[in-house]
């Protein structure tokens, strides 16, 4: 049995039109086309080559119908240079990691979504003090991880494939469960950031269709974040006024912010000029801060995966089961994880799943 479905979505996972698949394959891009459209079957060689060329199990292709990520559901930040074809890519990839998410939900018992909704009724910095309160957080408390953090109240935080470095972090809501996606290649801070900033989206934004974020939602998001990460009375109780360059790049830690994100919130709340903001941008710039972030805290990672994986290890489940079950490779499930299946011993022997057992996350 050949699925249809399941071809235009690992033709979109690895960015190739019909022309590029069909030249790798050596059959015209009038019939992948067919075959994505249910007009045709490929012969067996031919689906053979063109497991090979995109680097998914033939079991892939006959695996149930997968329906694709709506584009209008998913808000990307505006850039001119993400293409089409690599914004598919991205969207594909975390389609393949809701199967998995969805995998994990039938053998384990995960936290619930505890997610706060109020959408735009509130400012950013009302919403994010109304998440501290329903979180139990505290009014000023500082943030130790932020993927343990949403991952504790329901949310879903995989990572994206390296080779799109171009992809932001995105979120989006799938059958009451919401998720976030993110870029490992920026620096510890910056994710962090992004983590509050989708979170942000997640909250406000669950009712907007926009497929681009406009400007005014990308400076709502921006602002939840900073209140979440860097709330006013504890900027107020930590850092004198007019700090300096060196006061802020020391301080930034407490929050594990990034310079340029704490200064920028500095700059908002009134405790720094415009001249001193301007200034203090440039310096930062010139001690590389604008591109790197030096001195920068160990990146974070999905607790929830971890606990899943080390629960699977012990029953004996190795990486080439799960793989097998969700008609993948190791190595495209590890792209969506955090390169977690890398820790591990690879195990070729088959091992039986085991029984669902109760997961509790501890935040």
């Amino acid at each position: 049995m050949f699925t249809p479905s399941r071809l235009t979505l690992a033709r979109k996972r690895r960015a190739m039109t019909l022309v590029e698949l069909g030249d790798r394959v050596g059959v015209s891009s009038q019939s992948i086309s067919n075959y994505e459209h249910d007009r045709q079957q490929p012969t067996f060689q031919t689906l053979q080559k063109i497991a090979e060329v995109l680097d998914f199990p033939i079991s892939f292709f006959s695996a149930p119908e997968i329906d694709e990520i709506d584009p209008a559901s998913v808000s990307f930040r505006a850039r001119s240079k993400l293409s089409a074809y690599i914004r598919d890519a991205a969207l594909s990839e975390s389609r393949l990691a809701v199967e998995f998410s969805n995998w994990m939900d039938e053998f384990f018992s995960l936290p619930v979504v505890q997610i706060p909704t109020p959408g735009r009724k509130m400012t950013p910095a009302l919403n994010a003090d109304y998440l501290r309160s329903a979180w139990h957080m505290g009014e000023n408390a500082s943030i130790r991880n932020m993927i343990h953090l949403v991952e504790a109240h329901g949310v879903r935080v995989f990572s994206l494939a390296p080779e799109y470095k171009e992809v932001d972090a995105f979120s989006f809501w799938r059958d009451g469960r919401p998720y976030i996606f993110l870029n490992t290649l920026k620096s510890a801070a910056r994710s962090r950031f992004d983590v509050a900033h989708e979170l942000g989206h997640l909250i406000m934004h669950c009712d907007d269709e926009s497929g681009v974020r406009t400007r005014a939602a990308e400076k709502e998001a921006d602002d939840f974040a900073s209140n979440l990460l860097m709330p006013r009375r504890s900027i107020a109780s930590r850092i004198p006024e007019s700090p300096t360059t060196d006061q802020i790049i020391r301080l930034k830690k407490h929050w594990n912010v990034s310079a340029l994100a704490l200064t920028y919130r500095l700059h908002s709340l009134g405790r720094i000029t415009d001249w001193q903001y301007r200034q203090s941008v440039i310096e930062l710039g010139r001690l590389g801060f604008r591109t790197a972030e030096p001195g920068d805290s160990p990146r974070e990672a999905s607790m929830l995966l971890q606990k899943v994986f080390s629960s699977l290890w012990e029953d004996g489940v190795r990486p080439l089961h799960i793989a097998n079950e969700l008609n993948t490779s190791i190595g495209e499930l590890n792209t969506w994880v955090f390169g977690l299946m890398a820790t591990s011993v690879i195990d070729q022997e088959e091992s039986p799943v085991s029984q669902p057992r109760r997961l509790r996350l501890v935040q």
